[in-house]
This record gives C-alpha cells, sequence and structure tokens, in this order.
C-alpha cells in the first residue's frame, strides 16, 4: 500500500526530469526556469500553513485548495488555473466510485495541487519525472493529468458493463435476491460516478475553450480528445443505466407472471373444492333428518357423488380452458 506523504514538492526542469524537495527546501529553492511542482495533503498542517502563508496566490484559490468537499469545475484566475478534478479510486480496499478529488492551481512556472487519499495518476506522474520522461511544462502536466484520470476510468466502467452484461444474459437462472441486490449497487455505482463526470465534463470543456496563452492549440487539441473519451464514459454509463433500468423492470414483471401463476393454482383449487366443501358441511350439521344417517352405504354413495361432481368440474374448466 502506498505511502501518504502529507507533501510531495518536486523541481521540474523543463527536459522532463524533476528535482524532489523536502518541506523545508520549498522557501529557499531557486526557481529560474524552472517548475516548482508542491502536492499536499490538503488536511496537513503543511498544506494550511505553505498554502495560506507561503504560497501568494489568489483567496479564492486558496479557499478551494483546503476545501474539504469540491466538485469538478475550471476557474480562471489571471493567467492562472482553479482546477478541481475527480480520478477512480483504485487504491487497495477501495470502492472506485468512492472517486478521489485532486484540485490543481497551475501557473506557467508554479503547480499547486492537493488531495486527500492517493491518486494513482498522480504517482505515475512523479515516477516519470523520475525516470527523466515526465511533463516538460505546466500545460503538458495538465494534459498527461487530465488524460490519465479519465483512462484509468476505462476499466471500472467496463467491469460495470460486463456484470450488467452477465445479469441480462443470466436473469432467469438468478434468484431473486441474488439479481436485487446486484442491481441497486450497478445503479448506486453509475449515480455516483455521472454524478462528477458530468460536471468534470463541462470542467474540461471550459479549459480547452478558454484562451490561456501557456496552453497551446496541440495541446487544446490533446484535452479535447480527452473530453472526448469522458463522454463516452457518460454515454456508457447511460447505456448500463438503460439496461439496469430494462432488467429490473424484467425482473418485475417476472416476479408477477410467478404470482399471477400461483394465483391462478389456488383459484383453481379453491373452485374445485367449494361444492364439495358446501356438499360436505350440508351433510355434517348435527340435526336430525340427514339423508342415508342410518343408511351403511351412505358414505360410499356419497363419496362417488363427490367424484362425480369434481369429474363434471374438470369437464367444465377444460371446456372453458381454465386449465
Amino acid at each position: 500500500m502506498q505511502k501518504n506523504h502529507p507533501v510531495r514538492a518536486f523541481l521540474l526542469d523543463k527536459k522532463g526530469s524533476a528535482l524532489e524537495l523536502t518541506y523545508e527546501e520549498l522557501d529557499g529553492i531557486d526557481r529560474i526556469d524552472k517548475i516548482l511542482w508542491i502536492h499536499f495533503d490538503y488536511s496537513s498542517k503543511e498544506a494550511i500553513e505553505w498554502i495560506r502563508n507561503k504560497s501568494n496566490i489568489d483567496s479564492v484559490a486558496i479557499d478551494a485548495l483546503l476545501t474539504e468537499e469540491t466538485r469538478p469545475r475550471t476557474t480562471v484566475l489571471g493567467e492562472a488555473l482553479l482546477i478541481a478534478l475527480r480520478g477512480v479510486n483504485l487504491n487497495p480496499n477501495s470502492k472506485p466510485e468512492d472517486m478521489i478529488s485532486i484540485r490543481l492551481y497551475i501557473s506557467p512556472n508554479m503547480i499547486i495541487s492537493t488531495r486527500k487519499r492517493n491518486l494513482l495518476s498522480v504517482t505515475e506522474i512523479i515516477e516519470d519525472l523520475k525516470s527523466g520522461i515526465g511533463p516538460k511544462s505546466s500545460s503538458e502536466f495538465l494534459v498527461q493529468l487530465t488524460l490519465r484520470v479519465t483512462d484509468r476510468m476505462d476499466n471500472v466502467i467496463d467491469e460495470i458493463q460486463d456484470r450488467t452484461d452477465f445479469l441480462e444474459e443470466n436473469l432467469i437462472d438468478s434468484t431473486t435476491t441474488e439479481l436485487r441486490n446486484e442491481i441497486l449497487s450497478i445503479r448506486r455505482e453509475t449515480i455516483v460516478l455521472k454524478r462528477y463526470l458530468t460536471p468534470q465534463k463541462e470542467a474540461l470543456v471550459k479549459l480547452y475553450n478558454e484562451k490561456i496563452p501557456w496552453i497551446d492549440e496541440y495541446q487544446r487539441i490533446e484535452l479535447r480528445e480527452t473530453n472526448d473519451q469522458l463522454m463516452r464514459h457518460i454515454e456508457e454509463l447511460d447505456t448500463i443505466r438503460d439496461k439496469v433500468i430494462l432488467i429490473q423492470e424484467e425482473l418485475a414483471n417476472s416476479m408477477s407472471e410467478q404470482m399471477n401463476r400461483k394465483m391462478y393454482v389456488l383459484s383453481i383449487i379453491s373452485a374445485i373444492f367449494l361444492p364439495l366443501t358446501f356438499l360436505t358441511g350440508l351433510l355434517g350439521i348435527n340435526i336430525g333428518g340427514i339423508p342415508g344417517a342410518n343408511n351403511e352405504n351412505a358414505f360410499l354413495v356419497f363419496s362417488l357423488l363427490l367424484v362425480i361432481v369434481v369429474t363434471i368440474q374438470f369437464i367444465i374448466f377444460k371446456k372453458k380452458k381454465w386449465i
């Protein structure tokens, strides 16, 4: 399991590599022709102290970087960008739909990012910087991060799609309880994912439409392609939701049909026994004058009468196609 560092700081050399810094080195470092990237746990005292007192950024950005709850968005602050994104949670023993928030303040020479939990897309960028193949500019960092966050949703949505297809194919064989639990699980996951992906799509649209001077035209195209991929994810979630609704309706129809069949059988049985119950009740009253009370063959005759009544009923039901 990855260690949750409260502060990770890097000085990017704009050539694909970076020097990792300690928190104490942040104030005295030479940033000329370099990009300073600081990745905070926003709940740590280091994050609160440095962002509030030493970052020299807009108060709006300070509040956004340190806030507990946020939704995906893009805000332009002069030549800088304030961005909030959500990525699927692929940490061990976690649910993917429990999405991780990352907030970024990006300018040409400084990147401040904050999160509570580890985001694997950020970890990949750090590994690339250590290998010398990382981003060479703030705009390239932004393009890589949005692409990686979006790419990691592929397997999660594909897995939900596979579960939905399995439900559809095994609707008859599965038990009602299994189906209900799985349907509820899939619906909850798609609702949570779409809740964040829809505003994230709008955030990316605003990102590549804004005329930010340090984002070139090719990078805008890359952001647009990432947004197209995100839109496909949203469409897939809509398809999954529609499929689950159809499965739920089919399940309800199947249960209703089973109930109707059971009620029909009970109705036929009740109809058969109704006249028999009437006859046995009528002849079972304890008053004088009951026919056959003194005849030793009366029970046999009465039993034969009941058989005749049941036979007549069967013929009538068969003729009317009730059975």
